[in-house]
């Protein structure tokens, strides 16, 4: 963490203090170099030993010590004895530096420091150490001279200090660090800055850097087979059924696990999600989501604590919920304006466009509240003229119904809600918020209201279009559903081609409406809950929710 604090102060504090964490090729190299220094070696020599002749020099891998005095605790990779001076040997995947002081950039320089600190204060002499660099297969020396010992432990104090009072440093600005940073897609020092500044400058005529996270290589499984068991094999996850063929896909290859209606999970498959930190998700048999297990909560306590009072603070948490509804009916406008037969309803669209205005001018949650469901009556009653050529039959759509759905077409809005639920209450939970606390739903038990607050931008421009897709694509029809007296569910084939439908709409790329990169809207979700953090946390001055165009 000294190293990282070293390098970026703010790096340091996310990992630190918040901590997040998230690899990129750089780490996942690095980690695979260390594979060796990583196992643990023979015992470390009591100090009052080491001085003591040796035939050869001592030499173990993987030594955790700790230092009160220096308040630093560390896992050195190598420590060499020699001569009763103990000599520590870090590793790092590259080459030296030829424009750093001794060929060692000051990161690892103090990093090195550090270790040494701590093996003088077991008792240890120890005066120098070595990087040895694996791309170069050569050490590099590093003396702990007074002023490296006086820097590092400058930098100790003034990251603690830093730590204590709970602080988060302001981005980097425009700089170099920053492209090849594995938290540049939790950080996102650009756009923070872009945000932070918004009153002085045009986001428009601000060109961001590409510093998106590229998208990662996990996908969901989603079990929809009833009867299903979900168990596994050496890393595996397997899925049988005795209505459809064995599933088998890689623990690490996958971003979350969703169960729906009579599906079982072992124990020992809960248990090895949880530690890769893969959720799992329940839904009822008709969609309905019900609750998520996952495994040690996130670690930022800071981010929960500014929550809980942005929640408490009624001002606060209503300028929050104001931009996320008025963003909504913007965005469901946009749907009308952009998928209605025959040209939008202007009716619709005008009074959607004065509700959008009264969305930011609400003095209170009530009258939110109000807009908000005038705005969803104004849009779903012009909802069927973007049903291409399928209005009447299975597929009329009279108006929103719910709990359960009567008809085919308030059956998928429901169930694309419950998934977009899902995928929200996973994003803030990943950002490190508490997704029952929010600030425009209010907190009901087992409610994930955050989750909810932050889907609601979300709403017309992923859950509704997914709908609309799927039906007028022709991917679901009258035989993927079933209609009873007690309402109308999707069939099971009905209900993979609609998560096919859904996970292709979260798979699609876009560009930004306010930062012009390219990114799925799956990136994009998390993006905005990471830009909800940094407003919570004072960085930005108001939070700046998804609109399109």
């Amino acid at each position: 963490m000294l190293n990282e604090w070293t390098y970026c102060e703010r790096l340091g504090v996310l990992e630190w203090l918040h901590g997040e964490f998230d690899d990129n090729a750089d780490t996942v190299e690095g980690t695979w170099q260390h594979r060796r220094v990583d196992q643990p070696g023979k015992a470390l020599p009591e100090a009052e030993l080491a001085g003591e002749p040796m035939d050869e020099p001592f030499r173990t891998r993987s030594v955790w010590l700790s230092s009160d005095a220096e308040g630093l605790t560390a896992k050195v990779d190598v420590v060499e004895v020699r001569d009763g001076v103990a000599i520590p040997v870090d590793t790092k995947k590259g080459w030296p530096a030829p424009r750093s002081e001794g060929g060692v950039w000051e990161p690892e320089r103090v990093q090195l420091c550090a270790q040494g600190l701590v093996l003088r204060d077991a008792g240890y002499a120890c005066d120098h150490g070595y990087i040895w660099f694996v791309g170069a297969r050569r050490r590099v020396r590093v003396d702990f001279d007074e002023a490296l010992v006086a820097r590092t432990r400058a930098l100790v104090a003034d990251f603690r200090g830093v730590a204590a009072r709970g602080e988060l440093p302001p981005p980097l600005v425009d700089s170099p660090k920053c492209p090849r940073c594995s938290l540049v897609g939790i950080c996102l020092p650009d756009e923070t800055t872009l945000l932070a500044r918004q009153a002085e400058i045009e986001p428009d005529a601000v060109e961001l850097r590409q510093l998106m996270a590229p998208a990662t290589d996990t996908w969901p499984l989603y079990v929809t087979a009833q009867g299903a068991r979900v168990g596994v094999e050496k890393g595996v996850v397997v899925v049988r059924s005795e209505d459809a063929d064995t599933v088998r896909a890689r623990l690490g290859e996958l971003s979350e696990i969703a169960v729906f209606g009579n599906a079982q999970v072992s124990s020992q498959a809960l248990g090895a999600a949880m530690r890769e930190g893969v959720p799992v998700h329940w839904f009822s048999y008709g969609g309905w989501f019900v609750g998520t297990a996952r495994g040690h909560w996130h670690k930022n306590v800071v981010l929960r604590q500014a929550q809980y009072e942005v929640a408490a603070d009624k001002e606060r948490a209503l300028a929050v919920a104001r931009e996320m509804v008025r963003s909504k009916i913007r965005n469901q406008r946009t749907m009308l304006r952009r998928n209605s037969e025959g040209g939008a309803d202007k009716v619709a669209l005008r009074e959607m466009a004065r509700l959008a205005k009264a969305a930011r001018a609400a003095d209170d949650a009530a009258t939110l509240l109000g807009v908000e469901g005038a705005a969803a009556r104004a849009y779903f009653q012009a909802f069927s003229g973007m049903l291409r050529g399928r209005v009447g039959g299975e597929f009329s759509f009279e108006g929103r119904n719910r709990r359960p759905p009567r008809d085919p077409v308030n059956a998928l809005l429901s169930y694309a809600y419950a998934l977009l639920t899902k995928d929200a209450t996973a994003a803030v939970a990943g950002a490190g918020f508490d997704p029952y606390m929010g600030f425009y739903h209010r907190p009901r038990y087992g409610k994930p209201a955050l989750g909810l607050d932050l889907m609601e931008e979300f709403r017309a421009i992923v859950a509704d279009s997914v709908v609309l897709s799927a039906i007028n694509g022709g991917e679901v029809d009258e035989a993927s559903f079933i209609v009873r007296a007690d309402g109308c569910n999707l069939t099971d084939a009905g209900r993979r081609a609609f998560l096919r439908a859904y996970e292709r709409r979260l798979g699609q790329e876009i560009r930004h409406p306010l930062f012009g990169y390219q990114a799925t809207w799956r990136r994009v979700l998390d993006v905005q809950a990471r830009l909800l953090g940094r407003h919570v946390m004072g960085e930005t001055p108001r939070y700046v929710p998804i609109e399109t165009r």
